[in-house]
């Protein structure tokens, strides 16, 4: 069973105890904004895009989840919690269900685990802060930019005319991921394929000159594990 990645042996094995596995199929949701929070979940195979759906209607991705994730997270310790994003599987597997009150109940009882957890959600929190930076500071085309190079650290394959990004997206959901309109990304695509930064091929980007992504929208080159769409 894949568990949670970056984490202590003494925390995954904590999580083993408290779980059980359930299958999943693209298009169902594993819970929605607003409903109880009693579960969260770690992907065993397949993957899960969590969003949130914004005042005017749009959807904006936060995360593409894969195996070894965990989702729900932000309910632990609150007071009758309920989710704040939607968890909606794009692709069939598994996962496994964490009860949330008996993963509290593990976490109380030992100083040294809850403290491993804390820890990881920090890394989750710096990832959506970082972000929400991107899009503030950059607007639309930070978002993107930003989302490419999320993508390439992610699901980025060397080749010797740049990096490609081994997952098909389309332009909606590029959109999704940048809080935009697919209009607004295909503008930005088609500029960036004009000056030959990226190609894209059957929904397949390459990104030829990463760089130049990274000095338009000031990166700070973060580690890898807080720089990634997962």
């Amino acid at each position: 069973m894949q568990l949670l990645t970056n984490i202590s042996t003494e925390l995954k094995e904590m999580i083993q105890t408290v779980h059980h596995i359930r299958k999943i199929e693209k298009g169902q949701y594993l819970f929605q904004e607003g409903s109880t929070a009693n579960e969260l979940y770690i992907v065993q195979k397949g993957k899960v895009q969590v969003s949130k759906i914004v005042p005017d209607g749009r959807e904006l991705t936060l995360r593409m989840c894969s195996e070894g994730d965990l989702i729900g997270e932000l309910s632990i310790f609150c007071r009758a919690p309920k989710y704040m994003l939607n968890a909606k599987v794009i692709e069939d597997g598994e996962v496994a269900v964490i009860l949330r009150d008996q993963l509290e109940e593990k976490l109380i009882g030992s100083n040294a685990v809850a403290l491993e957890f804390m820890k990881w959600l920090s890394i989750q929190y710096r990832k959506t802060q970082t972000k929400f930076r991107d899009l503030v500071l950059h607007g639309k085309k930070g978002a993107l930019y930003s989302t490419l190079i999320r993508m390439s650290n992610s699901y980025g394959i060397k080749k010797t005319n740049g990096i490609l990004i081994n997952i098909p997206l389309t332009n909606q959901e590029l959109a999704n991921f940048c809080g935009t309109s697919r209009e607004v990304v295909n503008r930005m695509l088609s500029e960036l394929r004009k000056n030959k930064i990226i190609s894209i091929h059957k929904g397949i980007i390459t990104i030829h000159d990463i760089d130049y992504l990274k000095l338009e929208i000031d990166c700070e080159n973060c580690p890898i594990e807080i720089c990634n769409i997962e």
